[in-house]
């Protein structure tokens, strides 16, 4: 049986639509546990096949890609950019562009 933390985290991941990314951060806070940005990296590489994640719209909070060249950077970038998400010259994100914001981002103190 998967945690409260673990559901909610699913369903937050679930709902990042197309073209839009979020943090590891937002979504643990989102998910109830604002020191879990670790559990969703660990969530994301156990569970994304299984769920149907899209892993590759959650990046750091620097608005940059984790994973490392050769490690799954390469493709995250490619499924990022098919989605319409542009990178600056210095291979980063604008947040205040491409960040989702939903209904419970919206109503959380965090």
């Amino acid at each position: 049986m998967l945690t409260k933390f673990t559901q909610k985290a699913l369903k937050i991941i679930q709902d990042i639509p197309e073209g839009k990314v979020l943090t590891y951060g937002r979504a643990a806070v989102l998910a109830g546990n604002p020191n879990g940005a670790r559990q969703i990296s660990r969530l994301l590489h156990s569970m994304s096949r299984k769920h149907e994640l899209p892993w590759h719209r959650i990046i750091n909070s620097k608005g940059k890609i984790s994973l490392r060249p050769s490690q799954g950077y390469e493709l995250q970038k490619a499924l990022l950019e098919s989605e319409g998400v542009k990178f600056s010259k210095s291979d980063t994100i604008d947040l205040k562009v491409y960040l989702w914001i939903n209904p419970v981002q919206a109503e959380s103190p965090y």
